[in-house]
């Protein structure tokens, strides 16, 4: 990529789409087309087809998906499938359509098989039944890493797919309802403490494994991908991960240290765990010459200082 090409960073505000856009502009990438949601329904394939005949952008991070954790996607199949299914297909094809050099698509680990062998190697891909809880979100990811599989076999586009472990960090989503077990943890502790709360409640037995990468390490992989590597060096896909993981219970007693919280911690076994363990293998990433740089305990007081930051708003 040239300082100078023409970039659409989709979904800018998230999560993942916000500290691509951090990335990018710290490397002097000038030339970003962002559009909000209200700007741009990216569910809408007319309206994307219009965007992209009219902007013409070079090379297209696609970040914007409908997200949330085990109780949202158990919530909402049905917004989770479609949603996400409307957005790849639309951004994709028009990237094709109208002559994007290189694509890069955001997916996620539970594409995975729910009991796959640990940790889990990109070959792993549909060798097994998924996670009931998030299976939605995960066809709708498995469909996106296939279109554009499909379409560099057919067009010889050059769409290239990473698969991030769970993320943290800036701009992440808070909301109790519908967040991932970081910012939920997070959130919880914050108002026990703030509360006076004797203890807090976490979901499941805290047994189950997960690991954790900072977004500003993930933006970070995803924008040297991009700038080193094509779909021929690259394969269908690549894990974007850590290589270790943590318990639910010992990330729960890691945050509780953080935040300062004095109470207990109690755990509701009548919610579900989820998948067991979810570590990805990293080994073709690591030959790409890329790894993780943030600790986990820093990454976790440094989310927090941006919540506390952040909390009114």
């Amino acid at each position: 990529m040239d300082k100078r090409s023409k970039i659409y960073v989709a979904g800018h505000r998230g999560l993942v789409g916000s500290a691509l856009k951090r990335k990018l502009e710290s490397k002097d990438y000038s030339n970003l087309t962002l559009r909000t949601h209200r700007e741009l329904d990216l569910t809408n394939q007319q309206a994307v087809n219009e965007f992209f005949e009219r902007e013409k952008p070079e090379y297209v991070f696609l970040a914007a998906a409908k997200v949330g954790g085990i109780l949202a996607n158990n919530t909402y199949p049905a917004e989770f499938i479609y949603q996400n299914l409307m957005i790849e297909a639309n951004v994709i094809h028009a990237s094709y359509k109208y002559g994007v050099r290189k694509l890069l698509f955001l997916g996620s680990s539970c594409i995975y098989p729910k009991l796959a062998p640990q940790p889990l190697k990109e070959e792993y891909l549909l060798t097994g039944p998924l996670e009931e809880t998030n299976e939605a979100y995960a066809i709708a990811k498995i469909a996106g890493i296939r279109l554009c599989k499909h379409y560099n076999q057919q067009y010889r586009t050059n769409f290239i797919s990473v698969m991030p472990t769970n993320l943290y960090g800036p701009n992440d989503n808070f909301d109790l309802e519908t967040s991932h077990v970081m910012p939920a943890l997070i959130r919880k502790f914050h108002d026990a403490k703030v509360n006076n709360e004797p203890e807090v409640i976490i979901w499941g037995t805290g047994k189950p494994y997960r690991e954790f990468l900072h977004v500003d390490d993930m933006a970070d992989a995803c924008v040297y991908l991009m700038e080193n590597f094509n779909t021929d060096n690259i394969g269908e896909f690549v894990n974007i991960g850590v290589g270790k993981d943590i318990t639910i219970g010992e990330l729960a007693e890691l945050i509780k240290e953080i935040v300062g919280f004095k109470g207990s911690i109690k755990k509701d076994l009548s919610k579900p765990d989820g998948t067991p363990q979810k570590l990805l293998d990293i080994t073709k990433l690591s030959s790409l010459g890329w790894s993780a740089k943030i600790l986990l305990r820093t990454g976790i007081e440094q989310t927090y200082e941006w919540y506390q930051n952040h909390i009114s708003e």
